[in-house]
């Protein structure tokens, strides 16, 4: 490997390593508009559920909402359908638990919940009394018109239907469960609104943030994953909290849905018809890395002032996979994909090729290990022309090594001429210097893209492979006694794997010209990679293990396959020295001729 292709590399290596060092913490967006709102922990709280007093006025003179009759306590409805186990409440006319059947929590043994447990319920209605006073639903008493404790949804669709008089009108949701589906219908009808709130309108609120479910002690990378989210028109925006405590956004205009997510999960409010206005604000309680961390959201749409007929939405409870999610526009936005300046290419890439093939190749291979392998290997053979042609440019360096260490020695104190000189071989030679490199660089936004797909693809989530029980978490094979700055306190079994096969790769790659600074990198470069890897999904190091070993075995192939060419070359020009000339021939056959 000469030095102008290990100065290439290093300096690609090095972008990349700047950008996976950006990439976990991308600057906020910038706000669209600021308004300045009361702060989170302000609004209306409920009262306590056990047991409080009853008070049912006129809106229209008082701001006080109706609340639960001292003799009564708040009942809960459970829902079970195939997918989850909702709960409800009539307390608010709200979700009090969405728990997933098919999904589980790092210890694999609780099921994951959507709808954070400190919250006095996630879905609400706000509006403002003719009295001035803002109005949370979740603090007024409803009515089950059924009044029915457990429901069976694994059939058949179930509706469940709260109501509460409050002032001269009436205020009803209706909640739709189907079998086989986590989206929920919600129908929000106002009946006399002006008899309990003014013309401005109202206000449907998402409050929470998903709860976490992955390990506490990678608790930092689902935090910088959390966000809460709205489209407006054909723009997905967001907030995070990586590096801010409190954020609020506002955005206004044709507003089609808001939602909240953490890594694999999420809930999406999505409105029939759009939204005046939606506002998302996030609360951040502890530093990105404490594994004590809390995260709060409220993601309302400002639906405007009610019409006669009920308003319909639909709301997504369940994982951000993309077979589930992308029948709502836009949705998949919410997924992250990376820094801005690489989501152009990596989000296109896994929808058009990632997710494709790794749905058709699940469906037929049953571990997703070995998913990962065959997708590798299928990866080398798309790439193989690029591969061919970069290994042949090398093969041609490595060739005009001697050369070019002739003309370092003939201008030894010259650089100009030294790299006239050069320029000169090359182009005798019919060599580009680029040609290693240049198909390198062509490979990088696969690899990136997948570098993106693999750390927050729910498919390869609690899929275990040989040793690593979970495959989108570290393949923990040895936990030391001390931490290690930007390394942990354990060891992974893949990691080392993917280091050693670096280093086999690198000294194939290696000619008997290669200098101290290529025999450093060598050996530099498995190192640094072998730290970044570490705390990286086993998924992740198990494809670039793979793609080293593939790509090791493809250049002994090739290897192999120029010698022979070149000594089949060299075979053909000695048979032609040893043919005698055609001129005596001719000459004998004339004299014969004139006899």
């Amino acid at each position: 490997m000469d030095r102008n292709t290990i100065i290439a590399v290093v300096l690609i290596t090095a972008i990349m390593i700047v950008w996976m060092m950006m990439m976990p913490s991308p600057p906020p967006p910038e706000p669209v508009e600021e308004v300045t709102e009361q702060p989170m922990e302000e609004v209306t709280q409920p009262p306590n559920e056990s047991q409080v007093e009853q008070v049912v006025p006129d809106l229209a003179t008082s701001p006080v909402p109706a609340t639960v009759p001292a003799a009564q306590t708040a009942r809960e409805i459970t829902v079970e359908t195939d997918l989850y186990t909702a709960r409800l409440s009539d307390l608010g006319a709200t979700l009090k638990s969405f728990e997933l059947k098919e999904y589980f929590k790092y210890d694999q043994v609780s099921r994951v919940q959507l709808v954070d447990s400190t919250s006095p319920g996630a879905i609400s209605v706000g509006f403002q009394s003719p009295g001035a006073r803002n109005i949370d639903t979740r603090t007024i008493l409803f009515t089950q018109r059924d009044s029915t404790d457990t429901i069976n949804a694994t059939q058949s669709p179930a509706i469940v239907v709260f109501e509460a008089a409050i002032g001269s009108g009436r205020l009803r949701l209706a909640y739709t469960f189907t079998p086989g589906d986590y989206e929920v219908g919600l129908e929000v009808a106002h009946f006399n609104a002006a008899g309990f709130q003014t013309a401005e309108g109202y206000e449907l609120v998402w409050n929470g943030a998903i709860p976490f479910s992955e390990d506490v002690d990678y608790r930092k990378e689902e935090v910088n994953k959390v966000g809460a989210y709205a489209r407006s028109g054909n723009d997905v925006e967001g907030i995070n909290l990586q590096r801010d405590q409190v954020v609020d956004r506002t955005l206004r205009g044709n507003v089609s849905w808001v939602g909240v997510k953490n890594k694999y999960f999420g809930a999406v409010v999505l409105a029939d018809d759009p939204a005046r206005e939606a506002e998302l604000l996030g609360e951040r309680l502890g530093e990105v890395d404490d594994p004590e961390v809390t995260v709060d959201f409220r993601a309302s749409l400002f639906v405007g002032p009610p019409d006669e007929a009920p308003d319909t939405y639909r709301i997504y409870l369940g994982p951000l996979e993309y077979r589930k999610i992308s029948r709502y526009d836009g949705v998949y936005g919410m997924v992250d994909y990376g820094w801005d300046a690489f989501e152009w290419m990596t989000r296109p890439l896994a929808i058009a090729v990632f997710i494709p093939v790794f749905g058709f190749l699940s469906s037929i291979i049953e571990s997703y290990g070995l998913v990962i392998i065959v997708f590798c290997l299928l990866i080398k053979v798309v790439l193989l022309p690029l591969t061919l042609s970069s290994y042949k440019s090398m093969a041609k360096m490595r060739e005009l090594q001697p050369k070019m260490q002739e003309i370092k020695e003939k201008y030894p104190d010259n650089p100009q001429k030294q790299q006239e000189a050069t320029i000169k071989m090359y182009r005798e030679s019919g060599t580009n210097p680029l040609g290693a490199c240049l198909p390198m660089l062509l490979q990088y936004p696969i690899i990136i893209a997948l570098w993106q797909f693999l750390q927050q693809s729910i498919e390869i989530r609690q899929q275990g492979f040989l040793w690593a029980p979970d495959l989108s978490a570290p393949d923990v094979i040895l936990n030391l006694p001390f931490a290690i700055p930007f390394y942990g306190d354990f060891v992974a079994g893949f990691t080392i794997l993917m280091g050693l096969s670096m280093i086999v790769q690198m000294r194939m790659q290696a000619t008997p010209a290669s200098g101290p600074q290529a025999k450093i990198f060598m050996y530099m470069m498995p190192a640094m990679i072998f730290v970044i890897f570490n705390r990286l999904p086993s998924g992740l190091s198990l494809y670039y293990f793979c793609f080293n070993v593939f790509s090791a075995v493809q250049q002994q192939f090739i290897n192999k396959s120029m010698k022979k060419k070149a000594a089949s070359e060299k075979t053909a020009v000695k048979k032609s020295s040893k043919i005698k000339p055609v001129r005596g021939v001719v000459k004998g056959s004339r004299k014969k001729a004139r006899k």
